[in-house]
């Protein structure tokens, strides 16, 4: 699928967005269809601020300040699809578990971490994922990790910056370029970096765009 536009030429980011599923375990995953676009990130980085800003929906993904909080692959897409073949909706947002939060039992961590990785090694309809990186603490060895990982897998990844507004304005764009220069050795990494902030609203159009371009391609 690489045109299909949104019911009556509404824009993608447009539409009313709904939540379809959580997946706790693959065998719960949706039938592959429409492209997918995830987000990963460390526990409390605010991936589910950063989706309902995305899609200008404060309720639609859960956000929370306790860490570890997203414990499924939450889906959302656009609504007024029926899900028939014919109809499908044109991508899908996915949330997924953050990672990185040392407090929660071990047992808990490893089925995350299972969870998160075997939907990343065996998703062809999974376009990009799109790494979320607290700002106030740029790229932690555990994301170094994951970055590891993705390029091992294979899989395209977009480094995004989070919670911009918690810092002065002028270390955006040098922490920008000191994150693009630590991704430069990993080969699926996207050479951009985005800056973004829920709060604010700022850096959301830029993310949109790649996005759909993302689902494109």
């Amino acid at each position: 699928m690489t045109d299909r536009k949104a019911k009556d030429d509404k824009p993608l980011f447009g539409r009313p967005w709904i939540f379809i599923r959580g997946v706790p375990s693959m065998n719960f995953l949706p039938p592959e269809g429409p492209p997918e676009i995830a987000f990963a990130g460390r526990s409390n980085v605010g991936k589910s601020s950063l989706i309902n800003a995305l899609v200008a929906h404060k309720g639609l993904a859960r956000t929370s300040n306790t860490p570890g909080r997203t414990q499924e692959l939450n889906y959302f897409v656009p609504d007024g699809f029926s899900g028939e073949a014919d109809d499908l909706p044109p991508m899908a947002l996915v949330d997924m578990p953050g990672y990185g939060y040392a407090q929660a039992p071990k047992e808990n961590v490893d089925a995350w971490t299972k969870l998160v990785f075997d939907y990343l090694r065996g998703r062809a309809t999974l376009k990009r994922v799109y790494v979320l990186i607290d700002s106030r603490h740029g790229i932690k060895k555990n994301d170094d990790e994951v970055l590891s990982l993705l390029d091992k897998a294979a899989i395209s990844y977009q480094i995004v910056l989070t919670k911009t507004d918690k810092i002065k304005d002028p270390a955006v764009p040098k922490l920008m370029a000191e994150t693009l220069e630590k991704i430069k050795k990993h080969p699926a990494a996207f050479p951009e970096v985005l800056a973004t902030s829920s709060e604010k609203a700022s850096g959301l159009d830029e993310l949109r765009r790649a996005i759909e371009v993302a689902i494109t391609q």
